[in-house]
């Protein structure tokens, strides 16, 4: 019998997981149950994991599958471990909706996050369900997005540097961020390859739409993303001191909510390989620049039904 209690934090995303204590020793049943529940709601968090350092969030990480690197330019916290280190603390403000790394042909399967310094209030995380934002879209919109292509690259928008709240830091992190060219056509709405469930597949790295003009293009990812980041498709979570949060990036987008100001925040991020988005046609994300083969394998899923 299980140990684990899974409760529902939202309505169409997000549960939070008791009964477990995180590590790279998990029994191989705990581990299939925690992969069935981030399958099902997408993101799942785990409160008071204080036991678990940097070793054991990576050491858990593994469990989930095959690890990347810790970013495609921006490098690890050290030499060790592929921990990428989230320090918003000095008013650095990431506040955009997006899927991790999608500007390479090879998106994360999953992220796995730990809240190592929290501000005493703000500082939350909103997470939006692109499944539920697919199948609650309007049929002649869904049938539209099934056969669009998008665009996603890493290369920053310098006006937003600009009036970013610490213009200088914001430069050098987009220097750093944007060292590397990297661009990808994928489908806009992609097969969930375990699930088989489609999702909207855009988020801040998708620059432009296919074969429309850019005006065009811009109102239409607009209007898309307007519908994924719809309260009804969202989960907030606050964070304490050793929280974990675990989400499916081939089904979410999310972003941080910067009402915290200059107060230290700083959360430790391990990503899980994912493969590439094949759109409803069967059609796979084509590489346009860039190599991202030395970030991340291509990770090989089964299908649930299988």
């Amino acid at each position: 019998m299980s140990s684990l209690v899974i409760t529902p934090v939202a309505g169409r995303v997000g549960a939070e997981i008791v009964g477990v204590q995180l590590g790279g020793d998990l029994p191989a049943g705990t581990v299939k149950e925690i992969r069935a529940a981030l399958l099902r709601h997408k993101v799942i968090f785990f409160r008071g994991q204080k036991h678990l350092d940097e070793s054991g969030q990576v050491a858990f990480a593994r469990l989930l599958g095959p690890l990347t690197t810790a970013h495609p330019t921006v490098p690890a916290l050290n030499d060790d471990l592929p921990i990428l280190d989230l320090d918003y603390s000095g008013g650095q403000k990431v506040d955009r909706w997006h899927t991790d790394v999608t500007f390479v042909d090879r998106p994360p399967l999953a992220s796995v996050l730990r809240a190592v310094v929290v501000p005493p209030a703000g500082g939350d995380t909103l997470w939006a369900n692109t499944v539920a934002a697919y199948e609650n879209l309007p049929s002649e919109l869904a049938r539209l997005l099934d056969g669009l292509r998008a665009v996603h690259t890493n290369q920053f928008d310098y006006a937003r540097v600009s009036t970013s709240d610490d213009p200088e830091k914001a430069r050098k992190y987009a220097e750093v961020f944007s060292s590397i060219t990297f661009e990808t056509e994928h489908p806009v709405v992609r097969v969930h390859p375990e699930t088989g469930e489609r999702s909207i597949l855009l988020g801040d790295f998708a620059r432009r739409i296919i074969g429309l003009p850019n005006d065009v293009s811009a109102s239409l990812i607009r209007l898309i993303q307007e519908q994924v980041t719809l309260a009804e498709n969202t989960v907030r979570w606050r964070w304490a001191p050793g929280d974990v949060a675990v989400w499916d990036n081939r089904a979410t987008q999310h972003r941080v909510v910067h009402d915290f100001g200059a107060q230290p925040r700083r959360l430790h991020r391990v990503t899980v390989a994912g493969d590439v988005p094949v759109g409803i046609d069967g059609r796979p994300s084509e590489v346009l620049s860039g190599d991202a083969s030395i970030y991340s394998p291509i990770a090989s899923v089964t299908p649930v039904a299988a």
